[in-house]
């Protein structure tokens, strides 16, 4: 059956990005770096593309110039058990050009939008009591950097 892997289009970048991507995740690594030469007809020596695993995922990254820039449209999502666990991931995507954004969104450096949500934040927002699941939505609306600890006492009122 065929398997389905995303495609990141990058400028010229995709084999730091790639470095830095399985840096950050238990399970993740580079497959394989395809080179092309300096005859290549449009193309300066360097990477074409980069295959890497994140987390059991496999990605294919392409360095295809300025064309196609990364948008919110698209986004990596990765649910966090731990607050530190979110502040390791958030701070590290965000340094060196990153941006937060709202509701644990974020962009990296090269503009790829990433979701940094605790595992937590799904109960909360489930919760039969629907006056809880709102009151974690309504402060989950509110963060930039999700935060376990305000999203419970939220919740609880």
């Amino acid at each position: 059956m065929p398997r389905i892997t995303p495609f990141l289009w990058f400028d010229d970048q995709a084999e730091q990005a790639a470095e830095f991507y399985v840096s950050l995740f238990p399970n993740s690594r580079i497959l394989d770096v395809v080179r092309f030469g300096s005859d290549a007809p449009g193309q300066a020596a360097g990477v074409t593309t980069v295959r890497f695993v994140l987390d059991g995922l496999e990605f294919e990254a392409l360095n295809g110039g300025p064309i196609f820039p990364f948008t919110e449209a698209f986004s990596l999502y990765t649910e966090a058990n731990t607050q530190a666990e979110i502040d390791r991931l958030w701070d590290a995507l965000i340094a060196d050009g990153g941006e937060p954004s709202q509701c644990g969104w974020l962009k990296d450096r090269w503009g790829l939008s990433w979701q940094i949500v605790p595992a937590r934040l799904g109960e909360l927002l489930a919760d039969p009591d629907p006056e809880r699941a709102h009151r974690a939505m309504q402060a989950m609306l509110g963060m930039g950097k999700l935060d376990i600890a305000a999203l419970e006492a939220a919740a609880d009122g």
